[in-house]
């Protein structure tokens, strides 16, 4: 089985050679093409967009870069599906290695912005798959893709030409490769399935005016902004004349003398022929082919230096536009496209870009949208201040909700009621009658311990000091005998303290007895004496 790729490339070529395998069309990803008809009455016919000057100009150049970097700066990592549902970070010895470095001569940021160029510029991203004995992809390479070409056969397999590419390990053309074995990311496909459509396609016919526009304004600066012209004479003048003129002239007044004083004889008068920059709308012209550039793209003007800055009264409303109208498309094609390439399990693993990283320099609204997620029991505090590089505090692990907040099953059961918002007030219950004081004038809320009670106390804590004892051993035992003492003490102390209060309460009650004695005989003693 070890030689099956090999016969099966060989099946390839050979199918290739006998006609059996077509080449796909690549209408509108050549390096140059015309959007105009060839008739030969068609003064527009000479418009040819050429791809590598196309890309020299400053907005198609800043659209290109500014994507690819936006894209490549975002982290792009392995997400495992737990039990719960939700997917977690997760390492995978055969899918990580190969996330973090693709290959040899690149970091994961080289590889994806490689990535994103070749696609915005060709429409298409061909990236060759290296794989170990295992069957493990343990390289990627981004191939040149104007040397890369789809090929079909007739039953409909997908196959690729290569060319020699010895930094991506090709030292040989390979006449026709499985899909399997290379990761086609591609743009819209106006013309095949199989080929993408770069943006330039749409907006080359304005780049190509705003870059002749440029080269016109700097050949008239150079030319110290004295437009071309000609001599003229109020009569007819011979060929000899107009010839030594025209040298004179030149000679005189052009390239380095230029900005000397022309002294002209005989009526003659020199008058421009270029058009101004006013007439010409330059700056009109510039800013169109700027924005029609902008539009094929999908960037917004402002990201690159066309139109008017917007307020910063919402930074996160321009960063979602910009994401919804731009990015997002190529974020989730570059997933679906790695996850079918390194063989992913989609119901256990996949790719996944941590877009919060696209608001890494914007604090304010990451703190904002992270703390919005903290106070409605989205995310646990640690999960926010994760993403501020802060460590852990304790008892942040778990999402938090107001106390206020009540489930729909207890609102269910409370709604179930015969009164579920409580809008009728019972009867008042009548108030217990006062309990009649003791006849001996005691206090019965200080209703002292008897005998047994104490002695209740002190079984108890023997029995509790008996157990400690028993538990902690004799180390233990000189403390247990002071606190047994302790506690003894001070039963007993309370023990005196309440028999000296009842036989004070007592020794009063028999005091007043007595009194009213006296005081009765006194009056006996008086109505008698009276009477």
């Amino acid at each position: 089985m070890k030689f099956a790729p090999a016969l099966r490339r060989g099946l390839t070529a050979v199918l290739q050679k006998a006609g059996m395998l077509s080449q796909v069309p690549t209408r509108g990803r050549g390096v140059g093409f015309s959007w105009f008809g060839d008739g030969q009455d068609n003064f527009q016919r000479d418009v040819e967009v050429v791809h590598d000057k196309v890309l020299a100009h400053p907005t198609v150049y800043a659209c290109i870069t500014l994507i690819a970097s936006d894209i490549a700066k975002v982290s792009l990592g392995l997400r495992e599906r737990e039990d719960e549902g939700y997917w977690e970070q997760a390492e995978n010895p055969a899918y990580t290695p190969v996330l973090r470095k693709p290959n040899h001569y690149q970091t994961r940021q080289q590889f994806i912005e490689t990535w994103m160029i070749s696609k915005l510029q060709r429409g298409n991203a061909y990236v060759l798959k290296v794989r170990d004995a295992r069957r493990v992809v343990v390289k990627l390479y981004v191939l040149d893709p104007t040397r890369v070409q789809p090929l079909v056969a007739p039953n409909g397999s997908v196959f690729y030409q290569l060319n020699s590419d010895d930094l991506s390990g090709l030292p040989i053309d390979l006449p026709a490769v499985p899909a399997s074995e290379i990761i086609h990311d591609r743009m819209e496909c106006l013309f095949h399935p199989l080929v993408g459509v770069s943006p330039i396609f749409a907006c080359g016919v304005a780049a190509t005016l705003g870059l002749k526009i440029d080269a016109s304004a700097a050949k008239f600066f150079q030319n110290m902004a004295r437009p071309s012209g000609v001599l003229t004479a109020p009569a007819a003048i011979s060929d000899e004349v107009a010839a030594r003129l025209k040298r004179e002239w030149e000679s005189n007044y052009s390239a380095g003398n230029l900005g000397k004083v022309a002294v002209l004889g005989d009526s003659l008068k020199f008058e421009g022929m270029a058009i101004n920059a006013v007439d010409a709308q330059q700056a009109e012209q510039l800013k169109l082919s700027d924005e029609r550039i902008c539009t094929a793209f999908h960037v917004p003007g402002f990201m690159v230096g066309v139109g008017a800055m917007p307020s910063y009264d919402n930074v996160q409303a321009l960063w979602q536009q910009y994401y919804n109208q731009c990015l997002q498309k190529h974020f989730e094609s570059i997933e679906a496209v790695l996850d079918e390439g390194l063989g992913l399990d989609p119901a256990a693993y996949r790719t996944e870009f941590d877009l919060d990283d696209l608001l890494r320099m914007d604090s304010k609204t990451l703190a904002e949208v992270e703390g919005l997620k903290v106070q409605r029991g989205i995310a646990a505090p640690n999960e926010a201040r994760r993403k501020f590089n802060l460590e852990p505090v304790e008892g942040g692990d778990s999402p938090m909700v107001q106390q206020q907040n009540y489930s729909l099953a207890a609102l269910a059961k409370r709604d179930a009621g015969p009164d579920p918002f409580g809008k009728t007030t019972p009867a008042a219950a009548p108030a217990p009658a006062p309990a009649p004081p003791p006849a001996d004038g005691t206090d019965p809320e200080e209703d002292p311990a008897s005998a047994e009670d104490v002695q209740r106390a002190v079984d108890v804590g023997i029995g509790k000091v008996l157990q400690t004892v028993k538990a902690d051993g004799d180390a233990l035992r000189a403390d247990v005998q002071r606190s047994f003492m302790e506690a003894i003490q001070a039963l007993e102390a309370r023990a005196q303290a309440e028999a000296e209060q009842q036989r004070q309460i007592e020794s009063e009650a028999a005091a007043r007895l007595r009194q009213f004695g006296d005081a009765l005989t006194q009056r006996i003693e008086r109505a008698t004496s009276e009477a």
